[in-house]
């Protein structure tokens, strides 16, 4: 179990039981990595300029968190764009993955109202963080390609189980290199090209060994979600299957798995609300904490 101010590196652990929220965990300053394997180099990216990202802090605002509370530390230091002394909101995003603590990031637990079908209310509890890493091997090889102008900087992600301990989901948060406009640029392709459906560019799961999600591999991939993001440098995911191992013949996005009519197996076992609601989650807890870091005080 991991312990009071334990980094989010080193070897993987899991967490068979949920842990005091009060404890804080901290990620690592480990050294970014890139996309620079075997023909797949990184796209130039632009530096940052802070002048063209204010739209984005107006959209994170909207963002519903779970978790109250600034996290203070040193991201909240350095150059900001405005009197406040803080960072911008895109670049106070960006800078998260090596200062959050893991509690507030990926909770212990996370209670998802309404989030089930038919508006059924959803908990799933935290069984598992990965230690941060690079991408090489959290992708296949399509969708890491999709990825790649963005870059790599830092891939973040925990994997969680429902209150029936019958379906697990990977949730994941990808830092990149881009700047605004880059992301803008990748956001539209996806959503133009439709590559966030494609069961090519499924997102993988991380499986913990000794936890319910051990046998959750590439095969066991029953519904996911991806979004690429705006207002932060971060490509947001999840994706979910069945704890005990099966393998899933025709995975579904968790948009077509949710709606009323949706017959494949996924859909029928709420695989797509689990996908879903988890990264909806977990995406506004991050807003709400770029939020509390750069609003100007009163």
């Amino acid at each position: 179990m991991t312990g009071p101010g334990e980094p989010f590196s080193g070897p993987a652990r899991h967490i068979p039981e949920p842990l005091d929220p009060t404890h804080r965990h901290h990620v690592s300053l480990a050294p970014p990595d890139t996309y620079d394997e075997e023909n797949l180099p990184p796209q130039p990216v632009v530096p940052r300029r802070r002048g063209s990202v204010v739209a984005a802090a107006a959209c994170v605002v909207l963002g519903l968190g779970l978790i109250g509370g600034a996290v203070t530390g040193s991201w909240l230091t350095g150059d900001s764009s405005g009197a406040s002394g803080k960072p911008d909101a895109f670049t106070a995003a960006g800078d998260l993955w090596h200062s959050i603590p893991v509690d507030e990031l990926f909770p212990p637990t996370v209670d998802g109202e309404g989030a089930g079908p038919g508006g059924a209310d959803r908990t799933w509890t935290r069984i598992a963080v990965a230690p941060d890493s690079g991408c090489k091997d959290a992708f296949d090889p399509l969708l890491r390609k999709a990825l790649a102008p963005a870059g790599c900087l830092r891939l973040l992600r925990a994997t969680y189980t429902d209150a029936t301990r019958s379906h697990v989901t990977t949730v994941g948060l990808l830092f990149t290199k881009a700047d605004s406009a880059a992301m803008g640029v990748l956001h539209r392709r996806f959503e133009e090209q439709g590559l966030d459906r494609r069961r090519d560019l499924m997102p993988r799961p991380y499986a913990a060994k000794g936890t319910v999600a051990a046998g959750f591999g590439d095969a066991q991939r029953a519904s996911w979600t991806l979004s690429v993001l705006t207002d932060a440098p971060v490509v947001a995911y999840a994706v979910s299957g069945f704890a005990d191992g099966r393998a899933v013949g025709e995975p579904q996005p968790a948009e077509d798995a949710m709606k009323a009519a949706a017959t494949t197996t996924p859909a029928q076992a709420g695989l797509g609300h689990d996908a879903q609601g988890l990264a909806d989650r977990v995406e506004r807890s991050l807003r709400k904490t770029v939020n509390s870091a750069t609003e100007k005080p009163s």
